[in-house]
């Protein structure tokens, strides 16, 4: 896998499964691009750590994904910077978890503006740029409850998971033939998002995943790195599930 030199952004990057893969790209030699919303001193820290490690060019750049104002911000200080971006990971993503009785109307419409309409609004103002050099990747991180394991407490995540699958398929689409785009669709991570779970909870899911344990980040931002390199030069439109045999 030859990544040197190349230009990529990863979303919420400054933890979890974002931060595994903003490492992996830069152990690759590739430029990298760290975006955050509220976490700057994890975000800067990672910056701090990778820039110790690895010469490359390392951006910390603050942006919430779903202000379309913010985004073009941040893609143009990329370009400016850079001159180019030619691999985007769309793994920005909240959570809001409680019973159905108590969502909100509010809480639903801000999961879908970061998890969904966020993701299109990068890929959106990201693609220009790929257009326009005729080659690209855009890999969306979605979730294995975007496709059938639901979990009623999560619903408008889920929603928005299976929205963020819907629209992978569009734009392999849309961005076609210069810029392949896929998705992964991780099932239990080792993530922050999963530290308020209850630990009998957490041992009951365990049971039901084959290899018994949930996934270290690095195992699925490997999966990431790998729909990013020419070795999945052919590989389009593709949902992949990184779950251990849930």
């Amino acid at each position: 896998m030859n990544f040197k030199n190349k230009v990529v952004l990863v979303t919420g990057s400054s933890h979890g499964i974002g931060k595994a893969t903003i490492i992996e790209f830069a152990k690759k030699g590739c430029n990298v691009i760290i975006n955050y919303n509220q976490s700057k001193k994890e975000a800067l820290a990672l910056k701090k750590q990778i820039e110790s490690l690895y010469p490359i060019k390392v951006l910390a750049i603050k942006a919430d994904i779903s202000n379309e104002e913010e985004v073009i911000n941040m893609i143009n200080k990329i370009i400016s910077t850079f001159g180019r971006i030619d691999i985007l990971v769309n793994n920005a993503g909240i959570a809001i978890d409680t019973t159905f009785e108590d969502k909100t109307k509010e809480n639903f419409q801000k999961i879908l503006d970061v998890n969904l309409i966020g993701t299109f609004l990068v890929s959106k103002y990201a693609s220009i740029y790929m257009i326009k050099q005729k080659h690209g990747k855009i890999i969306n991180v979605s979730s294995t409850n975007g496709i059938d394991t639901y979990y009623p407490y999560s619903l408008d995540y889920d929603a928005s998971k299976a929205g963020l699958i819907s629209l992978t398929h569009n734009l392999s689409k849309q961005l076609a033939p210069y810029v392949n785009v896929n998705c992964v669709c991780p099932g239990w991570v080792n993530t922050p998002m999963n530290n308020d779970l209850d630990s009998e909870y957490i041992k009951e899911e365990i049971a039901k995943i084959n290899l018994r344990r949930f996934a270290r980040p690095e195992e699925i931002a490997k999966v990431i790195l790998f729909l990013a390199s020419e070795d999945a030069s052919y590989v389009n439109n593709a949902i992949i599930r990184v779950d251990g045999g849930y």
